[in-house]
């Protein structure tokens, strides 16, 4: 006889009839009205806590997650984690979360993993279980392949918790490290980030800081007062203005928390989520064919006048919109994310109203570390160029302009996303060379006819090789015109670096945009491996 057969009623079980499942076990109901009541009462925070938060101009962790994601896309991890430690009185003071809220959400739907450290909560200091739960949502946006983000608000390593706070930091930067090149990491410090926490920010892609509230510094004002004898305040030694205008650590400073966190959607918004995607396009917008008389009006004909180079590359990129980064530190040279004909491309071009758009040591770590990031997410390179060298003097010298020179060689030497160099002006010396030259890789250069491409101007040239002539002339000032014109004629004219295959074309200026726009299509598909080894040695 088979079990089917038996005329036996199966055993009932709790919360189901026959028709199907109906009440659920008082036990699950239980449970589920403690698990709201403990999420109630995290979410809600310590009121004083919160109150002093707003106070300060400063939103709560939940409040800026709810600013950078998309509505209802957030999802929580370890919301109920608790530090381990004993002594010193931790043991009475257990807090959910540990002081930092970790999770996965989506920016314009694409998924990115976040973490936001909640001030109310040990001053959002670092312990053991806070550092645990960043290690783990670094490890899921790594396996992922999604980029990801810290909002930070601390008040540096847990005391308390001594060496296990460090220990926990060298995982974020071990992570940090290991991120790098493989998806975007950005930064964004919204209080104090101090002592150890200063590193995850300095190893990120991009630093945003809010003025005012933000603090960014190794060792705090006490602590170099008590060492130097120097006093200084928070901000002097580490606000928002310090890292946008001196340090360069900050890229981006913004005025509030809503408009921070507004353009870190917008800077997703042009990344590829990791190194083996493509950043998002938009449909073309005709540049193919596009003419821009302006162009030919914003800059002047004369190589020693300045113009805004901001203002060619709102001519050159779509709707004229671009995010330029680190534009308080080294305004001598700009670096840009933009769109051309719906495609993100990295732009970096001399500024010729700041130092006339020399290289220094600032604007030469600026542009190499742009260019590259670009290059590890296969973000293609325009670079305009207008440059009268490197920047002389002592200062530079002993500054160490030679090595920092060499970094933007050694990214462009090593870039390879397609490259196109375009010359407006003049272009001398070992500045020429540097700025993304055909002899170094670029893949297309175009020149404007008002190029200028020599070791050094005409006068400069002149005066070195007929020093003597002119050193005896009876009217040294007409031999020098004279011999300035010939030297023009001779080796500085427009089709000279064209004729000996140094400039693919020359190209009238209205043209721009569509000369660089062909030539990013064209140059979609390029594929360059580079010699296997384990890395190069970057001249740091």
């Amino acid at each position: 006889m088979s079990i089917s057969e038996l005329d036996i009623a199966p055993p009932a079980r709790e919360g189901v009839d026959e028709d199907g499942p109906s009440v659920q076990p008082r036990s699950m109901g239980l449970l589920r009205e403690e698990q709201e009541r403990l999420r109630q009462e995290i979410v809600a925070g310590r009121s004083q806590a919160v109150a002093r938060q707003h106070s300060l101009g400063k939103r709560t962790a939940r409040e800026r997650l709810d600013l950078l994601l998309d509505e209802g896309s957030f999802i929580e991890m370890a919301i109920y984690r608790r530090h381990q430690a004993h002594g010193l009185g931790l043991d009475r003071q257990r807090p959910h979360t540990d002081g930092v809220i970790t999770g996965s959400g989506t920016i314009d739907g694409r998924r990115v993993f976040v973490y936001a450290q909640d001030f109310t909560v040990f001053g959002g200091s670092l312990g053991e279980a806070h550092a645990l739960k960043i290690q783990k949502v670094m490890d899921l946006a790594m396996s992922t392949g999604s980029p990801f983000i810290g909002l930070n608000d601390s008040g540096g390593a847990r005391i308390q918790e001594g060496v296990m706070s460090l220990n926990g930091y060298g995982g974020i930067f071990q992570r940090n490290v290991q991120a790098s090149g493989v998806i975007p990491q950005i930064s964004v410090v919204l209080g104090p980030s101090a002592g150890g926490a200063a590193y995850t920010t300095a190893l990120a892609d991009f630093t945003f800081m809010v003025q005012d509230t933000a603090q960014l510094y190794l060792t705090g004002p006490d602590v170099v007062e008590a060492v130097t004898g120097e006093r200084v305040t928070h901000s002097q030694l580490g606000g928002a203005e310090v890292h946008g205008t001196l340090s360069g650590v900050a890229a981006f400073v913004y005025d509030d928390e809503e408009s921070c966190l507004a353009e870190v959607r917008y800077l997703v918004s042009m990344l590829p989520s990791n190194n083996l995607g493509r950043a998002p396009a938009l449909p073309a917008r005709g540049a193919a064919t596009d003419t821009r008389p302006r162009l030919a009006e914003i800059v002047p004909v004369e190589s020693n006048k300045p113009y805004d180079m901001r203002l060619v590359i709102a001519e050159l990129v779509d709707d004229g919109d671009f995010l330029e980064l680190h534009r308080g530190w080294a305004p001598n040279v700009i670096c840009a994310l933009a769109r051309i004909d719906g495609e993100v491309v990295g732009i970096v071009g001399n500024q010729p109203m700041v130092l006339a758009g020399v290289l220094d040591v600032a604007a030469s770590q600026k542009a190499a570390r742009f260019v590259r990031f670009c290059d590890a997410f296969s973000i293609p390179l325009v670079t305009l160029v207008d440059v009268p060298g490197f920047l002389p003097g002592t200062d530079q010298e002993y500054a160490g302009i030679i090595r920092h020179g060499a970094k933007l060689l050694y990214a462009y030497c090593e870039a390879t996303v397609p490259r196109i160099q375009v010359i407006l002006r003049k272009a001398y010396g070992g500045a020429y060379i540097v700025m993304d030259s055909r002899s170094i890789g670029a893949d297309l250069s175009l020149a404007w006819p008002t190029n200028e491409i020599a070791v050094m101007g005409a006068e400069g040239a002149v005066n070195v090789i007929y020093r003597r002539e002119l050193a005896v002339a009876a009217d040294p000032v007409a031999l020098r015109a004279e011999l300035v014109g010939d030297y023009t004629k001779e080796l500085v004219h427009p089709n000279y670096a064209a004729e000996r295959g140094l400039v693919d074309d020359v190209i009238d200026p209205v043209e721009t945009r569509s000369a660089v726009a062909r030539g990013l299509a064209m140059l979609r598909d390029k594929r360059q491996q580079a010699a296997p080894r384990k890395h190069g040695n970057v001249p740091l």
